[in-house]
């Protein structure tokens, strides 16, 4: 039996890196005594004065009174042992991610503290069963997972096996709030939750690289500026470390018996190999002068040459909606719609989930003249335009002219099925929802979970309801048929609610 949460008052902390530290920090000023242990000599009496320079940062913004530092500070005891935190009541073990090292712990943890003490592991990906096989109380042991960085990430995965009690859930739902958190329940599994489905957000990226659809720079400026990331995935990558992001995701696609959806690129394990590992080493995806990206590295460069605007254009659209996008837009600029295409004049086109020769050779116009646009993603905001091998080059500039002549930014990507927005949304929204068909959370706690802990616009769920899950099928479903790659099958939770119209969250 575990303890109940009022009785939670000694919080143990194994690993007093980044992690551990930003945990005993939150503990602390939460209320929680803290025994703080390193198996590094002095590793832990080092985070105490790092967390009390963190408080200082705190007093200076205003959101911390000088009387309460040394409060909490009190309430943090480095240890010199670990057999110090066997009269916790908690104990977090947030060690380096190995799997042997981990299970050692568990079983030094599991013979030496009292049976009611409950045992998580803050680890991102190994799974909890894993972690606990070596120990004798498995019911006592949960997955604790929070977001780096502690103190200012609201969101915490409380991983449950199929063996650890419902007290012990009860328990760490309840610590969770008390250090104010918010807490997701998930089922244990490599990768979790947040870990699993944000591996799409880097895999497709990567995908879109590897092609030449688009470079870096251009591909996260039309997910921010079209799609409402806060970051593109290669700003996010760069930022947190490619030492960091390639073993995690590397690790996931081999736990994962090497399933397509996690696949990464050799141009990814070329600049790792390389020792171009993003901010901390002026060099990744982007150039960097002292941890600071260089003016070129952030510029969407536009490809076409300026032109004049085209005398007139025949329109063609998959959705009377955007069709709509395109009328208006011609005729404020002063552009003849034409009924029907015409030799010579510029076809401009806006496909769902296809690339420009699929729409070609559908509608049997003129490749030479064609040109697509997304009027599905940054319309307002960022509009993303491609056309066929072998496009005149003057009408591709006067398709350039004509979109982003009433002032939005308009960007040249290469051909590509479904831009580079729709199939990446898509594709993120695909994976939730297979995520949701092996129940490994409800679908409030993958909105929440995707939104709080990796600061998505939307939840994945949300974010294909707002598409609408007949189009999210359709990009998904165009995607696999153009490729006819495993990598973009589409999820059977998917297919069952796009085909019936139904919002993705709805349960089965």
């Amino acid at each position: 039996m575990s303890v109940e949460m009022n009785q939670i008052r000694r919080v143990g902390l194994v690993g007093a890196g980044t992690m551990g530290r930003g945990i005993a920090q939150v503990c602390a000023q939460a209320g929680f005594e803290v025994k703080l242990f390193d198996a590094v000599p002095q590793v832990a009496k080092q985070s105490k004065a790092s967390i009390d320079k963190a408080l200082v940062k705190l007093i200076e913004k205003g959101k911390l009174a000088e009387e309460d530092r040394q409060v909490i500070l009190g309430r943090i005891h480095p240890c010199e042992a670990l057999n110090d935190l066997f009269n916790c009541d908690l104990v977090i073990e947030a060690a380096i991610e190995n799997l042997e090292i981990k299970r050692q712990l568990f079983k030094s943890l599991d013979e030496g503290c009292p049976e009611q003490t409950i045992l998580v592991s803050n680890t991102s990906a190994i799974p909890i069963s894993s972690i606990a096989a070596l120990t004798a109380h498995r019911k006592r042991i949960a997955g604790l997972h929070f977001m780096n960085p502690v103190p200012l990430m609201k969101l915490v995965e409380v991983i449950q096996t199929p063996v650890t009690s419902a007290s012990v859930i009860e328990s760490l739902l309840g610590f969770s709030q008390a250090i104010g958190k918010t807490p997701i329940l998930v089922k244990d599994g490599p990768g979790f939750l947040v870990g699993n489905c944000a591996r799409a957000f880097y895999t497709e990226a990567l995908r879109l690289l590897k092609e030449c659809i688009a470079s870096p720079a251009v591909i996260d400026r039309i997910i921010r500026e079209a799609g409402g990331y806060r970051m593109g995935p290669f700003e996010v990558i760069d930022l947190v470390g490619l030492d960091v992001n390639y073993p995690s995701s590397k690790a996931l696609f081999e736990d994962s018996f090497f399933d397509p959806r996690y696949q990464l690129t050799s141009g990814y394990k070329l600049l790792v190999e390389a020792g171009f590992l993003g901010r901390k080493t002026d060099m990744g995806f982007y150039r960097y002068q002292d941890g600071q990206p260089l003016a070129e590295a952030t510029a969407a460069a536009e490809h076409s040459t300026p032109a004049g605007l085209p005398k007139s254009a025949w329109l063609w659209a998959e959705k009377s909606a955007g069709l709509e996008m395109l009328t208006t837009l011609a005729k404020k600029a002063g552009v003849v719609v034409l009924k029907e295409p015409s030799p010579g004049a510029l076809c401009l086109v806006a496909p769902i989930g296809r690339d420009t020769v699929s729409v070609v050779k559908q509608l049997g116009i003129d490749a030479g003249s064609t040109v697509a646009v997304d009027t599905v993603y940054g319309w307002a905001s960022h509009r993303t335009y491609m056309a066929c091998p072998g496009v005149r080059p003057e009408l591709l500039a006067q398709a350039s002219t004509l979109l982003s002549s009433d002032g939005v930014v308009a960007s040249q990507i290469h051909d590509s099925p479904g831009f580079i927005m729709q199939r990446f949304q898509a594709v993120i929204t695909n994976l939730a929802c297979d995520l949701m068909q092996q129940g490994l959370a409800s679908a409030e706690a993958l909105n929440q979970g995707m939104k709080l802990g990796f600061n998505f616009p939307q939840g994945p769920l949300e974010a294909g309801d707002a598409l609408g899950s007949e189009t999210v099928l359709s990009i998904v479903q165009a995607l696999y048929n153009f490729y006819e790659e495993d990598r973009y099958r589409p999820s059977p939770w998917l297919k069952r609610r796009g085909r019936l119209g139904l919002s993705l969250s709805t349960p089965d």
